[in-house]
């Protein structure tokens, strides 16, 4: 069988008609698209149509099949014989669709229920607003199939109205989605680029204090963590005279401040006043807060500063010893309920707090977000 053959003389029915592609599309209900196909030999008509074909155009099946016109017309018999051809067809492509019709129902329900339970419970994030886009798409998808395997396709492709009302709501739709998707990238690039920017800044040097804590002017103001309530427990400047015995201190600001510092000083003939400050503040409940069950072992905790989202600031004394004049403060703040970095590789373990978590999966975190 030569399909290039039957399909000029598809063609040149088709043009003796004075139809065009377009008006044979509409009265066999197919798309231009098909009708282009069956002329240049790329298709063949379904089984199903071959029938009406012959009919329209007053041939023979077998002419349209050898792609010539014949002296014998179709006779009864023959005609009998493709119109059950037809018949049977359409019945095993009804039973074969009738299972996919089903599957496709089933599956725009699945995908809209989805679709709907991405968007109620949706939060602004990159991850979660690319999934609700790929289920929506998913459940857009699976409406044209089902549409197209019930047949319904068709029958709305015929009102134009329709199809252009469609298509201006889609594109207005894309046109929407398309620009939160541009300010989505915008702010995740700008977010990228300070992240990728901030550098991890560390201090060893207790000259430096001032450049970090208590600093609301000058030039490294904007690595200030001081201003915080918080950092209230911290001294407002190294005392004159007191001696420091350890210091160090990290802090990373790529888009919330965070600060991790430890310090002890021997304040000498100022510990009593040191110790009336600190008191002053007082000891905030901080065991509701990251796991934490209580104090580093060995150690009084004077004065806290806790919060539940950024974390701790407290100082500290060694236990049951007397004479002693040294002061510990410690600063574990952050953002978001866990610090980027890791606190024991700034602050010595047996200085945090017991049973502190802030890891990224940590159990507190869990449970607020």
């Amino acid at each position: 069988m030569d399909q290039i053959r039957t399909g000029r003389f598809l063609k040149q029915l088709r043009n003796e008609k004075n139809l065009t592609q377009e008006q044979l599309a509409g009265r066999f209900n197919v798309s231009v698209r098909t009708v282009s196909r069956w002329e240049t030999g790329s298709n063949l008509p379904d089984i199903s149509l071959l029938t009406e074909i012959a009919d329209f155009y007053d041939v023979d099946v077998r002419e349209i099949i050898d792609g010539e016109r014949k002296k014998d017309m179709m006779d009864k018999e023959t005609r009998e014989v493709a119109d059950k051809m037809a018949a049977y067809a359409v019945n095993e492509k009804d039973k074969m669709l009738r299972g996919v019709q089903i599957a496709g129902i089933i599956g725009v329900i699945l995908t809209m229920a989805a679709t709907v339970l991405q968007v109620a419970a949706y939060e602004p994030d990159l991850k979660r607003f690319g999934a609700v886009v790929a289920t929506f798409a998913s459940f857009v998808a699976m409406c044209i199939v089902t549409l197209y395997v019930t047949g319904l396709l068709k029958k709305i492709a015929r009102h134009k109205g329709f199809v252009t009302a469609v298509k201006v709501l889609t594109i207005l739709l894309l046109a929407g989605v398309t620009f939160y998707v541009f300010i989505v990238v915008a702010i995740v690039g700008m977010f990228g680029l300070l992240v990728s920017s901030a550098k991890v800044e560390t201090s060893t040097s207790y000259l430096e204090y001032n450049n970090y804590i208590h600093n609301d002017r000058g030039p490294d103001s904007e690595y200030a963590m001081g201003n915080y309530p918080m950092f209230d427990v911290f001294p407002e400047t190294i005392p004159d005279g007191a001696d420091v015995k350890k210091y160090s201190l990290m802090y990373y600001n790529p888009w919330d401040p965070q600060i991790m510092a430890c310090m002890t000083i021997d304040h000498g003939d100022g510990y009593g006043e040191e110790m009336a400050r600190l008191s002053a503040i007082g000891v905030e409940p901080y065991t509701d807060y990251y796991s934490v069950t209580g104090e580093p072992d060995g150690y009084d905790i004077i004065a806290m500063d806790a919060d539940d989202y950024n974390g701790f600031v407290y100082a500290m004394i060694p236990e049951n010893s007397e004479d002693n004049t040294c002061i510990t403060y410690i600063a574990l703040v952050f953002c978001n309920y866990s610090p980027d970095v890791e606190p024991a590789d700034y602050i010595p373990p047996q200085y945090l707090l017991k049973g502190l978590d802030v890891s990224d999966d940590n159990p507190y975190r869990q449970r607020m977000l």
